[in-house]
């Protein structure tokens, strides 16, 4: 139903069929998995139109932010920065595109006048924005060393610091955002998001988990350290920028090592500083399941539903491609 709207239908304030679905999948993810959120750091109650930067390690990492969002009822305001093969995903390619998401390139194929577009026409339908970028543009994967070490030797190249828990961010999808949208933007969040149970019995780093795993109830407790920072404190210029970015990732670096290296064991596990246990009330998702499960257990009961639904996805796949390679 949402890829058969008009994009214009996204940009005229919160998105309810994104809330109602997303409000589902939080409901597995928080109820469901028994999965206990912990907040450190400053996380306003009310909405704000905000850029939400924040270090990359697994798919889970794209939840978090619609953790955050719900908690201050603005979960219909999250939009996405996402790398360009993903617009070919079945239906939710298309979704993404008409729901507000930007669509870029790495490096040198990044379209910097296309993605200001993007941003401009979401400013001038008054669009919500909750903006979630990632800039390190892959994941931290303590399986694949060879990409912690290119980005390592990149740092080393450039003059920065050495990062041990992340990535070397990219900053051209960050300046654009912010400087397009500086004038429109209430704040940024500088997010650092932790996930218990990755350390083997060496000490060593493992893989964050994946959805299916996050399912299984394999990830005790999530912990998300949350700096709100204002526009005028984020130098203007990309060269500033650039370094500004890294200092931040300089601090997430710095907080990771405390979570996962601390010598004291106390120390481990944990963000310094005052936390608070956030639980999802489930009268913000369960009304959500029933809908949502309630009218596609209607549709695959029948034979007629059935072919219909699997219509949608052959039709609505093949559409949403041609859309999104004519229209990003």
């Amino acid at each position: 139903l949402s890829t058969l709207l008009p994009a214009r239908f996204y940009r005229e304030g919160d998105d309810r069929l994104y809330t109602i679905y997303q409000s589902m999948v939080l409901f597995f993810f928080e109820n469901y998995t028994g999965v206990q959120v912990i907040i450190y750091g400053d996380l306003p109650k009310n909405k704000e139109n905000v850029i939400y930067l924040s270090n990359h390690q697994c798919t889970v990492d794209w939840i978090i932010a619609d953790m955050l969002a719900i908690r201050q009822n603005a979960l219909g305001h999250v939009r996405y920065v996402l790398k360009d093969g993903l617009k070919w995903l079945p239906l939710y390619g298309w979704y993404f595109s008409q729901h507000g998401g930007v669509y870029v390139k790495r490096s040198a194929k990044f379209n910097e006048k296309e993605m200001r577009e993007k941003l401009r026409a979401q400013m001038k339908a008054e669009t919500p924005m909750y903006l979630v970028i990632f800039p390190e543009g892959t994941r931290y994967n303590p399986e694949i060393p060879k990409v912690i070490a290119d980005s390592q030797s990149f740092a080393e190249k450039e003059g920065l610091a050495i990062l041990k828990h992340v990535l070397t961010p990219r900053v051209k999808a960050t300046h654009v955002a912010i400087d397009t949208m500086k004038d429109y933007l209430d704040a940024v969040y500088d997010v650092t998001v932790a996930y218990e149970g990755t350390v083997d019995h060496k000490g060593q780093r493992k893989l964050a988990p994946s959805m299916t795993e996050f399912l299984c109830k394999e990830c005790p407790r999530v912990h998300i350290f949350i700096d709100r920072i204002e526009l005028k404190d984020i130098p203007e210029e990309q060269m500033y920028m650039r370094r500004w970015l890294h200092e931040r990732f300089e601090i997430k670096d710095k907080l990771l090592i405390e979570f996962y290296d601390a010598k004291d064991s106390k120390r481990r596990n944990k963000f310094p500083g005052k936390s608070v246990h956030s639980k999802l009330s489930l009268k913000k998702t369960l009304p959500s399941l029933l809908f949502l499960g309630g009218l596609t257990a209607s549709m695959l009961l029948t034979e007629s539903g059935r072919k219909l639904y699997v219509k949608t996805w052959i039709y609505g796949t093949l559409i949403g491609c041609l859309w999104v390679s004519i229209k990003p």
